[in-house]
């Protein structure tokens, strides 16, 4: 079967822009992680509450018990080192303040993961 010249060209154009529009989409391995959920649970007094101990940019009152949260892609080797922090900082140091957030089931693992996406930024 035989296409004429001009379906041939509508038919590439279609697999063109197809192929574009797929490039563009979220891997389906890796679950899309929202930034601004993860600020908003670092930020909710009632969830992470991070700025109860540590200064963020922009963040209004912050503590001053824990580290500053910036420049957190040179203070922790990876997402999963950070991760393990926030999940368990009594790992690492028996004697902290910080919750084991993760232990005692204060944020699920997807909120501690959106509160990571987030700092990774900072």
């Amino acid at each position: 079967m035989r296409c004429h010249p001009l379906q041939r060209y509508i038919l590439y154009g279609a697999i063109a822009f197809l192929s574009a529009a797929c490039s563009s989409l979220p891997d389906a391995g890796e679950p899309r992680i929202d930034l601004a959920l993860g600020r908003q649970l670092a930020f909710q007094r009632s969830k992470g509450n991070c700025l109860a101990c540590h200064v963020i940019a922009d963040g209004d009152m912050p503590g001053n018990i824990g580290p500053a949260l910036a420049d957190m892609s040179s203070r922790f080797a990876s997402k999963d080192a950070l991760k393990a922090q926030i999940r368990d900082a009594t790992r690492y140091n028996p004697q902290t303040s910080m919750p084991p957030f993760g232990r005692n089931r204060l944020l699920s693992e997807q909120e501690i993961d959106a509160i990571v996406e987030y700092l990774w930024t900072l």
